[in-house]
């Protein structure tokens, strides 16, 4: 008997399970939070969402699976529904022609947004820890390439680029300049891809053009958060990574607390 459910079961129960609509991200985190399968690698909702679009492409109007939205799905509907989930699938395939991809991934295939700096243990080689989603495979960003932003506790300071020098390296060195008193958290913007084993792909040789203006208003929407921009950068919306802090900052921590117990002994 398996010990946990395919990827498209696991997609099944907790949809099945739903009030309404969800967005993939939601159901990756539900696949999570009910241990319906116990590896969901380092991107759990770029899996997510691959298996519901090639289930869709692959099955037509036979797939369980009916999409509702920008990110949303729910369950098909097989008895007298199964006239409209039709036509709302033939009116959602071809809004999804006339208009631009919903992922941005050519441009900018990863973010993180108002890390902290001691979360980073940090030397000439740290290790900078994300994740998709609380509970996947933690990612090491510390190669990604792309820009970056240092805040105070009130407000952005510095921005700069990682291209021939990577993201760890450019941020060790923002510890030791004339920057290094004055950042206590970072963002940061990236251009390498991330599979779904926590590994950082390579450059693509070349940028759809169409896609270049999107993504830097995008970049500068979620950077800045302008009064009157309504809207997130909808654009990396989805690939966004919550920080993780470097293991060896916990076992720093605890010799410290040892060998300060051991001092009052």
């Amino acid at each position: 008997m398996p010990t946990e459910l395919t990827w498209r079961k696991s997609i099944e129960k907790v949809l099945s399970e739903a009030e309404g609509a969800m967005h993939y991200k939601d159901i990756a985190d539900q696949i999570i939070n009910d241990g319906l399968r116990k590896n969901v690698g380092a991107t759990p909702a770029d899996t997510v969402s691959a298996n519901l679009t090639t289930s869709i492409t692959k099955d037509g109007d036979k797939c369980h699976f009916q999409k509702v939205g920008r990110g949303e799905y729910i369950l098909r509907q097989v008895s007298d529904k199964k006239a409209k989930a039709t036509e709302i699938n033939r009116s959602v395939r071809q809004k999804e022609t006339e208009n631009k991809s919903e992922y941005q991934y050519d441009i900018v295939s990863s973010f993180g947004m108002f890390w902290r700096r001691k979360f980073v243990d940090w030397c000439a080689t740290p290790s900078i820890l994300g994740m998709q989603q609380i509970g996947a495979e933690p990612v090491d960003f510390s190669k990604q390439i792309g820009i970056y932003l240092l805040y105070d506790s009130r407000e952005i300071i510095y921005v700069g680029r990682s291209t021939d020098r990577p993201l760890g390296s450019r941020l060790y060195e923002h510890t030791r300049d004339r920057l290094s008193t004055r950042w206590d958290r970072f963002s940061w913007f990236g251009l390498l891809p991330v599979s779904d084993k926590g590994t950082l792909g390579t450059l693509p040789k070349e940028y759809v053009s169409s896609k270049i203006i999107p993504a830097l208003e995008a970049i500068l929407i979620e950077a800045l958060e302008p009064r009157q921009n309504r809207k997130r950068g909808d654009d990396l919306s989805a690939v966004e990574y919550v920080q993780k802090e470097d293991p060896v900052i916990d076992l720093k921590r605890n010799k410290a607390i040892l060998e300060s117990a051991l001092k009052k002994l």
